[in-house]
């Protein structure tokens, strides 16, 4: 018994629309944003509201810190 392999010529391609593109633009700005808008939130919070989430005020200011491709 034998296997037959199959070659396809140019090998394999992905064809990247330029709405696809612009798509995927679109979801990292807002990541970006969405990122930026809740790490800022932390510098409106009391103590109190931060005490109630399990942060404190120098975890917040690190949070806030941290550049946008950090997780």
């Amino acid at each position: 018994m034998a296997i037959d392999t199959i070659f396809v010529e140019g090998g394999v391609q992905r064809r990247y629309s330029p709405s696809l593109l612009l798509h995927r633009a679109w979801l990292v700005v807002r990541a970006w944003w969405i990122k930026r808008r809740t790490r800022h939130a932390l510098v409106e919070m009391t103590e109190d509201q931060l005490r109630d989430i399990g942060v404190t005020r120098s975890e917040a200011r690190r949070e806030i810190d941290k550049s946008f491709y950090w997780d």
